[in-house]
């Protein structure tokens, strides 16, 4: 349990990191769409909008997924973060990604002005704003980095925890979907300045009003490529997705191989929280054993699978009243 609170708190820190972050870049992101009338601008703030709800909607379920079990949810909330961060991929950046790329497109079929004109700065001569968008953008990029580091070390945490290869294998198998959440948005986040900035500058320098289009267009795709591949990774979780095939084998020959086990009748684990998984196996014991005594190796099993996996809270090991096929069978 220690482990899992000490995964919710850094969780809850990356969020909070990228919560502040975003909040402040969508105003001034607005601020330079209003003054230059940029499309990338406009798409960008889209983007920090949807981010700033997405931190909302992740610290919602990471402070609903804390709640007690009940009887009326006896393995507790914790699915909560899964059903919260879907409702970020579908209600946030779906539409926010959108809204971008219609605006985009629009931008690309019916061409404007999105440069700005000079401005009067208080009796200090005139001010180009298009300087306003190069400031908003490096800043972005400069906030987004520090929070892509905090999510980064959240997700390397998790990564050396479970032994995992690299961040390929991470996102497939993870269930700490918040912190995955948040490394995703942050990496994409920093790429969308990128682009935007690149677009205003372009649009500054040639004239043409294209690539400031453009850059809006492929923002919209990238928010919405996002919001599908965020949208599959917490289906698996929410329908019940078992442990890793290469874990779940651990366990399973932990227990094939304890002292006095016959063979395994039936093993199933699955996760019901960040972190949290639950296992169960009918277990057909050797003939000859007391009750006394199966209920001590089943105490031992139960400890000895909670020790090799930390994310196992729930382990329910049953005796399988069925006697043992004469040639001792195997697992089925």
């Amino acid at each position: 349990m220690a482990e899992n609170e000490g995964t919710m708190a850094e969780s809850k820190s990356v969020v909070m990191a990228a919560l502040v972050a975003n909040g402040a870049i969508a105003v001034l992101k607005f601020g330079g769409f209003l003054l230059t009338g940029s499309p990338a601008m406009l798409s960008e703030t889209y983007h920090s909008i949807s981010d700033t709800g997405n931190q909302v909607f992740l610290l919602i379920g990471i402070r609903y997924s804390n709640r007690e079990a009940s009887r009326g949810h006896p393995f507790g909330y914790g699915k909560a973060q899964f059903f919260y961060s879907f409702l970020v991929s579908v209600l946030l950046f779906g539409i926010a990604g959108w809204e971008s790329a219609k605006h985009g497109y629009d931008a690309i079929m019916h061409p404007g002005h999105g440069g700005g004109t000079p401005v009067e700065l208080l009796g200090f001569g005139p001010f180009d704003p298009v300087y306003v968008n190069y400031a908003v953008l490096l800043g972005a990029i400069a906030f987004e980095t520090y929070a892509l580091r905090k999510a980064w070390a959240g997700m390397k945490a998790d990564i050396e925890q479970h032994e995992w290869s690299g961040l390929r294998e991470a996102f497939r198998k993870t269930s700490n979907v918040t912190t995955l959440t948040a490394f995703t948005e942050d990496t994409i986040a920093l790429v969308g300045a990128g682009l935007a900035l690149a677009g205003v500058y372009l649009t500054r320098v040639t004239g043409n009003y294209i690539y400031d289009a453009v850059s809006a267009l492929l923002i919209g795709i990238m928010l919405m490529g996002f919001a599908l591949a965020l949208a599959w990774e917490n289906k698996r979780l929410l329908l019940g997705e078992s442990l890793p095939k290469d874990e779940e084998q651990k366990l399973r020959t932990i227990v094939e191989e304890w002292d006095g086990v016959g063979r395994i009748v039936d093993f199933r684990t699955v996760y019901f929280g960040p972190e949290q998984v639950m296992l169960t196996a009918d277990v057909a014991f050797e003939n000859g054993l007391d009750t006394a005594g199966m209920d001590d190796r089943i105490t031992a099993i139960e400890d000895a699978l909670r020790e090799a996996n930390p994310s196992v809270n729930r382990v329910y090991v049953e005796p399988e009243a069925r006697e043992l096929s004469r040639t001792g069978g195997t697992a089925e």
